[in-house]
Order: C-alpha cells, then structure tokens, then sequence
C-alpha cells in the first residue's frame, strides 16, 4: 500500500462534537459584538477570550474542532521551536508560554459541564531532547547555542541522567538536553472545554454552518454571510478559519493571504499497564536528522509525531503509509518499547503555513490616502505548527485591538505585509455596502 493510501477512522469519543451536538445551533439571523469565523483552537480561544471580557460572541463553523486541532500533539515548546532566523516569532511564542498558566486556570475556573471534568490536558512536565546518532548530536548541541544566544534554558544530560529520568529511554542515544520551560496540553480536552464553556453566561453560542464571505457597510466589515442564506451581524468579525480564509468572498481588495498546506501525519498509541509510564516528559528527538516525538497523556496514551509533506493528497486527510513506517521507527529507536504499544489511530491533517512561518494576525490597512485600518475586520490564521502553543497569545492580541489597545511588538505579524493594497486615490473605501 503506497503513501496515502490509508485513512483514519475518527474516533468516537470526540468531546467537542458530543458537546455541540448536544445543543441546539444559533439562529442563523443574528446579531453579536464578536463573530469569529473558524471553530479550531484559535477560534475558541479567541471566542472564550472575548467572552470573558463582557462580548457576546457568535462562533461560526461547519464542522467545529475537527481541522488542524483534532490531530495536533498540544506541544507548548517555544524553546525546542526556535528556527532560525525567526527570532521575532520567537518573542511571540515566549509571551504565549508565559500566558498559558492563566489562560488554562480561566478555562478550567469557568467550566462546569460534565463533558469538561477531565480539564484541558495542561501539564508543566518539561521536555527532553535526545539525539540517535552523532550527527544528530551535533545538530542539537549546535540548536542549543543559537537558544542560548536568546537567552533560553537549555540544560546538558548525560545517557545515564536522561534514563535515570526516563528509564525506558534506549542506552544508545547520542545525547540528551532538559528543557524546563516546554510544556503540553492535550487540543482535544482544550476544545472540548471550551465548547462546553461556549454559551455559558450569555456570552457565546455557535453557528454550525459554513461562513461563505463578509458583509461591508461605509468601508467597514459589518458580520458575516453564511452558505445557504443568512447573516451574523457583528461590531468585529474575527476570521480564523486556518486555509478556509483565502476562500472568503469579500476579503479586502489587495489582501494576500499567501497560506499553504502542510500536511502531517501523526500517531496515537495506548500504554499497556506493565510498561505505563512509558514516558513522564515530551520526548522530542532528532533520528538522522528528521525529528519526531513522544508526548505522553494523562489517559495512559502517547502521541507520536509528526510528519511534514507538502505533497497535496487528493484526499486532505489521508494518512501516508510511508510516514506512519517513519514515525514507528525513530520512535522506537529512542524507545524501544514503542514496539509494544497498541495503535489506536493514525491521523492527518493540513496546518496553514505562510511564506516566514509566521501568523497572520492583526488589522488590514485601508487602501488609498488616509491610512487607518478597516473598522471591524480582525485576521488570525497562517499559525502553521503553533496553532496550540500560540493561542493565548492570539486570543489577547484580538482582544487587545477590540479594546483599541494594540500592543505594537507584534505589527510584525499584521496579515496584510504580504500585501500590495491598491491605490484607490484617496475617497473610496475597499468595499461598498453588502
């Protein structure tokens, strides 16, 4: 059976669907302070976020939780993320960790549905870095100056230390570095949370329907036009539907959203007892130069991860034979006991990247003399493999413009630098009236 052949079965338990569809959707006619268009985990955070703040929020998506979200590992690892030269998002990802701790005690502090007793999945374990061979040792002594030179924590182990910590750990790795600061959450719990938070104390509810393009009044975006009929008239629109963005009717003239596919396979596996745990902390090695992870849950599960191929199946979300044989093996050459484990469910899914491996995110300029940016149009996608980790971080650059109090450290990340905003000679505005 070649690359892309097989295809996941979906598991049943899916929390965020069990939630949603336990409820009945919002009118398809209405009205809110906030309409955020993509039910991912950006999409939640930002709703839950302009939700406690005092909006009423709609949230608008056909198929909520089940994108990018759904198949994501939940690393919070801005230090094992570091790229080179991609310091500024770098800055981006430190202040989204840092935000973490209080944005996953405000989730859990305001759920109370019973779908939500198993809480976000957040852990503070750290993670270890661990190398197969000699070259991969290098590779990751080298990553370690350039993170120290940031001025991030990146401890030497020896063999013995690492399994001293992790004693199924193989004695033949080459290397092994303790990074305190990178943690996890489980995006599956996350969403399932804030699903059952949406709604609560009047603030949220969703409309499960497909956002088909934006609604414009005086140069301003009003709300959102939905597929089949209907309107959500909204004081902000908020879209954050990852690749589905582009395909907006109604998005500024000029704006390019340049956002391509990544897809990448991932693995969920089930720890018999004799050998839980398998791992305590994220696992995250270099094999021969191509990395993979471990990433235990609190279930009893690990997840292995993740392939990267920008091969565009027929199928979106088709898992590659080759990458499932990739993973199994590198894992098992860090731990060999991944050998034993019960595989539940492979998984794969398209993460938007952009051009810098940046996010899209902030206000669109208005096109011609005047300057300003266009009332009421918000854009959050292009996340690419931070989608959890930046969450946080995108939840309160959002609010932080709602309130008029754009923090500018992170203009660099506005979705419209990609962009040639047309000249319109100064007295018309990007769109007229829908």
């Amino acid at each position: 059976m070649g690359p892309g052949a097989s295809r996941e079965a979906e598991p049943a338990d899916d929390a965020a669907s069990r939630i949603y569809d336990s409820r009945p959707d919002a009118a398809g006619d209405c009205t809110a302070d906030v309409a955020v268009i993509g039910g991912g985990v950006i999409g939640h955070g930002i709703a839950f976020e302009a939700g406690r703040a005092g909006r009423s929020v709609v949230l608008i998506d056909d198929a909520p939780g089940s994108g990018a979200s759904w198949a994501a590992a939940g690393m919070l690892a801005p230090v094992s993320e570091l790229h080179y030269q991609e310091e500024e998002l770098l800055e981006l990802m430190l202040e989204s960790s840092r935000l973490w701790p209080g944005f996953a005690a405000g989730i859990d502090a305001g759920a109370t549905a019973p779908e939500s007793a198993a809480g976000t999945g957040y852990q503070r374990t750290p993670t270890l870095a661990v190398g197969a061979d000699a070259a991969d040792r290098r590779a990751l002594a080298d990553l370690r100056e350039v993170q120290r030179a940031c001025g991030l924590t990146v401890d030497p182990l020896t063999v013995r230390e690492a399994r001293s910590r992790e004693p199924l750990l193989s004695p033949g790795i080459s290397c092994a570095f303790d990074i305190p600061a990178d943690h996890q959450v489980d995006p599956r719990l996350l969403i399932a949370r804030l699903a059952g938070l949406l709604g609560t104390e009047g603030h949220g509810s969703l409309v499960r329907r497909r956002a088909a393009g934006l609604l414009w009044d005086g140069g301003a975006v009003t709300g959102v036009r939905l597929a089949g009929g209907g309107t959500i008239r909204a004081t902000e629109t908020i879209v954050a539907n990852g690749l589905g963005a582009p395909g907006l009717e109604g998005l500024p003239d000029g704006l390019a959203l340049p956002l391509r596919p990544v897809y990448g396979d991932i693995l969920r596996l089930r720890v018999p007892a004799h050998l839980r745990p398998l791992v305590t902390a994220t696992v995250r090695g270099m094999v021969r130069g191509v990395p993979v992870y471990i990433v235990p849950r609190q279930d009893g599960t690990v997840v292995i991860g993740a392939t990267q191929r920008e091969d565009g199946p027929t199928d979106p979300r088709a898992v590659s034979a080759g990458g499932v044989y990739q993973l199994l093996r590198d894992a098992q050459q860090l731990v060999p006991a991944v050998a034993e484990l019960e595989l539940l469910e492979a998984t794969a899914r398209a993460r938007p990247g952009t051009p810098d491996n940046a996010p899209l995110l902030g206000r669109v300029a208005v096109r011609g003399r005047g300057g300003g940016d266009i009332p009421g149009l918000i854009i959050a996608t292009g996340f690419f493999r931070h989608g959890v980790l930046l969450t946080p971080a995108a939840a309160a650059v959002c609010r932080e413009l709602m309130d008029g109090t754009a923090d500018p450290r992170w203009s660099a990340f506005r979705p419209d630098r990609f962009s040639r905003i047309p000249d319109a000679s100064g007295d018309s505005p990007n769109k007229e009236a829908a």
